[in-house]
């Protein structure tokens, strides 16, 4: 079994490195291009934005090899296929907002009709599933799937952040999958990690290309679906709650988000620059550095996953504290804003002097 691990891990990361190179040609004779246009893009330059198709590639192909007789799993392996064939088409026809969204919720019932479902939801009524408590599963398991598909999609501003931090949850929940004994979990999120870390070398700052909406939508909807097929044994809240914790950043700065444009009065589905990340790089941290730093508190909320599942509820506690603690120091810190300050100061007193001069002569 180990061994078999393994073998999933390599087969999806070595096909996903080999592919990102393919990608980075078909790109441009598709017109899969990033242009910047607005001021939210981190880029100056035209980027391929096909990306996601090295991810996809290197996940569907591994997990079809090991593992396309297991229960749900063929089920799931559909639902990205359609998912990544939305992102795609977003990729080059820049689809509206509602279009997207309609699309996902689509592909997330067809999820639940197939059984790729949140189970705990019926059981919390009992052993037979009540009329309640089935609407209660359809209505969760579409929204989760739903919500962390954008979820991912929306930090994928930065270089390599979408595909680190989706590779470091992957990872993580792998991990506790393993630990009790579900090695489908495990081998499912072992392939979905391998995709990402194939991928991410030509994607890290500075990035040679995109993943595209195909490579984050396809991310986040492996993850929210492939999460469900139980890192723990027991059917209930806990097999959530993991991948939550893991997701922790990610989710953290998505319902801020929503809540800042409900503030704001401004449609949920717009884009802006208030992301996490988007404020990182206001305070000069530049798109490694912030990159980096989200890395590390999404692994500590991935450590947090882990003694979570093991009931170290203490433990669990005082990482999730660490991790909001880090947060906040780096958004903070006045040692690092300070001497922003002082040099744009200086530039102003520079600038100022130099218009004196010129009118006293």
């Amino acid at each position: 079994m180990y061994n078999l691990l393994w073998a999933v891990f390599a087969v999806a990361f070595v096909l996903s490195l080999a592919s990102t190179p393919l990608a980075i040609k078909i790109a441009p004779k598709i017109g899969a291009m990033d242009v910047p246009k607005d001021g939210r893009r981190m880029h100056t330059k035209s980027m391929p934005r096909f990306g996601g198709m090295a991810i996809f590639i290197g996940t569907t192909v591994s997990m079809l090899i090991f593992m396309h007789q297991e229960p749900k799993v063929p089920a799931i392996i559909i639902g990205g296929v359609l998912i990544y064939i939305l992102g795609v088409t977003d990729d080059l026809k820049n689809l509206p907002a509602k279009v997207k969204f309609l699309g996902q919720t689509v592909i997330a019932v067809i999820m639940y009709m197939y059984d790729v479902r949140i189970e705990f939801v019926s059981n919390f009524f009992g052993e037979g599933k009540s009329e309640l408590g089935t609407v209660l599963c359809f209505v969760v398991t579409v929204i989760w799937i739903v919500g962390i598909t954008n979820t991912v999609n929306l930090i994928d501003g930065l270089d390599g952040l979408a595909a680190g931090t989706s590779a470091i949850a992957s990872l993580c929940i792998a991990y506790v999958a393993y630990i009790h004994g579900m090695y489908l979990a495990c081998a499912a999120m072992l392939a979905l990690a391998g995709g990402a870390l194939g991928f991410l070398p030509f994607n890290f700052y500075p990035a040679k290309i995109f993943m595209g909406d195909g490579g984050s939508l396809y991310l986040g909807f492996m993850l929210s679906t492939l999460s469900i097929l139980g890192p723990v044994k027991s059917a209930t809240i806990v097999a959530v709650i993991i991948p939550v914790l893991v997701l922790g950043v990610p989710i953290f700065d998505t319902a801020f988000a929503i809540f800042r444009r409900m503030i704001n009065k401004r449609p949920i589905m717009e884009a802006d620059k208030g992301h996490l990340h988007h404020r990182l790089m206001k305070l000069g941290y530049g798109q490694r550095r912030a990159t980096l730093m989200l890395y590390s508190v999404s692994g500590i909320m991935g450590i947090a996953a882990v003694t979570f599942s093991r009931g170290l509820w203490v433990e669990t506690l005082g990482l999730f504290a660490i991790a909001f603690l880090m947060i906040y120091i780096f958004l903070t810190d006045a040692n690092h804003i300070m001497p922003q300050i002082k040099n744009q100061a200086e530039t102003e007193n520079k600038e100022i002097s130099a218009e004196t001069t010129k009118e006293t002569e």
